[in-house]
């Protein structure tokens, strides 16, 4: 796959008129550290300075960029969240692309909270289950079509030394899960964060082939399908 396949909007997705915002791929990692008596989440405030929701405490992520096909990387994705990632997707976003999106996840925590691999061969994406996907929706500065990934903390072996704020994310904290919901989160923030609890009290491994919740706005109206 070339670099201008993998940048490509898929063909539903593309701008059309003068006054449309071109969708870009975009990818979140939800890490969540099990070592106390309850699950703790990470979450990171967007910069008030930030055009794309200021103020807002998120996960840490971002836009999928070029190169993200070519990070190293020490173990495939599980092949259960391969085929999730594939699914309702045009036959152009191929395992490549796919990859890339978890690389993009990898690569934004570490630029966004210090965390990074252990081992100098690359991210582990094996331990990366697949949980939702969302595209934002249309009127906005920016849109994107981002993938949530989430992983366990004693999964991943991480270099924590390095951890602290950032210029692209402040106020960054272990948050108890079930208390999350008192910050200044946006919607889509709040229903992933509820889809993730109610996964966890289901079975607290996460399956890597959990149905993936997708949501968009259609007509208006904010919708749920499922990959």
């Amino acid at each position: 796959m070339t670099s201008t396949d993998a940048d490509a909007a898929e063909p539903d997705e593309r701008p059309k008129g003068p006054h449309r915002v071109r969708m870009q791929d975009a990818a979140c990692l939800i890490l969540i550290d099990r070592s106390g008596p309850k699950p703790k989440i990470l979450m990171g405030r967007r910069a008030s300075a930030h055009v794309f929701m200021p103020d807002v405490y998120v996960f840490p992520g971002g836009r999928r960029d070029r190169l993200d096909h070519a990070l190293p990387y020490d173990g495939d994705l599980n092949p259960l969240v391969m085929d999730k990632l594939l699914a309702g997707t045009s036959s152009r976003v191929g395992p490549a692309r796919a990859r890339a999106l978890a690389l993009a996840a990898l690569r934004e925590l570490r630029e966004e909270t210090g965390i990074r691999p252990a081992q100098e061969k690359g991210f582990d994406l094996g331990s990366l289950r697949y949980v939702a996907r969302a595209i934002t929706p249309p009127g906005g500065v920016r849109r994107y079509d981002t993938r949530f990934f989430l992983s366990f903390c004693e999964e991943t072996v991480f270099d924590m030394s390095h951890f602290g704020d950032t210029d692209e994310l402040e106020d960054l904290q272990w948050l108890d899960i079930a208390m999350v919901s008192s910050l200044k989160l946006a919607r889509i923030t709040q229903t992933v964060l509820e889809d993730i609890k109610n996964l966890m009290k289901l079975d607290p491994s996460v399956p890597f082939g959990t149905p993936v919740p997708f949501y968009s706005m259609r007509h208006g109206h904010f919708v749920q399908s499922r990959l």
